[in-house]
């Protein structure tokens, strides 16, 4: 879809152009990603007119999250992370993932996903983590940008990762606590710095950020997650390393949602919709990390 005017829904185009808002489309990695609208659902003609449009945020768009979304009447998700990923040549009721977009149809409610446009954005989540891990940018002498986003005007310190100087070196066990703390975990996945190494540069990138971190010179790398030989690498070049629990890559963002990204799109919400057209976000609460501890 190149223009948001094709969008038929008056109330699907207001909730695209307030994402687009806070996260423009060009912040996003088209290399590989697929972001924009990924499902355009048809209004439901015998359904009445809603007195409020609920708009569910999700990290995962998940058969759960689609029955909550049908079970709360939305009109839009939010997926953070795209659920048409690679091109379809079918759509079916054997694959668990077409099933939930045929259902979602069916019912007039349709998807949009961001996904790295949000990372990238200033103040999107590598900002919000870049926070979390240094206690506030009164605590940094300094945060530039990794891969920077170009050709944008007005997001010149956008990109997909951050690196953060602190004021003063702190010891490393500090900042684990503090990231516990700030995503909520009990647990998180470490590799020590050599020596008991204090901490000064911090490299950050949410999700899988290890394609990031390559040219990075860092003494701490924090991420949702990396594989077994990205962990070795990092030791052997003496870099330490915060990620979230096993396979709780999605750790490093759904916080976002809750605490950030609720409510700055209630509030552009607010500003575009048409007068006497209400709309309420509200987090999936179905949403969960497939993987479990045991």
């Amino acid at each position: 879809m190149s223009s948001n005017a094709m969008i038929r829904s008056g109330t699907l185009r207001t909730v695209v152009n307030a994402v687009q808002k806070l996260y423009p489309q060009a912040l996003a990695d088209k290399t590989w990603d697929n972001t924009g609208l990924l499902l355009e659902a048809p209004d439901r003609i015998d359904r009445a007119p809603l007195k409020a449009h609920k708009v569910l945020l999700t990290i995962d768009l998940t058969k759960a999250v689609a029955d909550e979304a049908i079970s709360l009447k939305s009109s839009v998700i939010v997926a953070y992370h795209p659920i048409i990923f690679r091109p379809l040549k079918s759509l079916t009721l054997a694959n668990t993932q077409q099933e939930s977009l045929l259902k979602l149809a069916q019912e007039g409610i349709s998807v949009y996903s961001p996904h790295t446009a949000v990372d990238a954005t200033i103040g999107g989540v590598n900002d919000w983590l870049a926070d979390g891990i240094s206690g506030g940018k009164g605590e940094e002498s300094g945060r530039a940008v990794i891969e920077g986003v170009k050709d944008v005007p007005g997001y010149e310190d956008s990109g997909m990762g951050r690196i953060i100087t602190l004021k003063e070196p702190e010891e490393f066990q500090e900042l684990v606590d503090r990231v516990k703390r700030f995503l909520g975990l009990k647990q998180v996945m470490i590799g020590s710095p050599p020596g008991g190494k204090r901490v000064r540069t911090i490299a950050v990138c949410a999700g899988s950020g290890a394609s990031m971190f390559k040219n990075i010179d860092a003494d701490l790398l924090f991420t949702g997650e990396l594989s077994h030989h990205e962990a070795l690498a990092a030791k052997e070049r003496g870099v330490g390393f915060i990620t979230c629990e096993i396979g709780f890559h999605t750790n490093s963002e759904r916080g976002f949602l809750r605490d950030v990204m609720k409510g700055k799109l209630t509030e552009v919400l607010k500003n575009e919709a048409e007068r006497e057209v209400e709309f309420e976000v509200v987090v999936s609460e179905r949403d969960r990390d497939p993987f479990e501890i045991v």
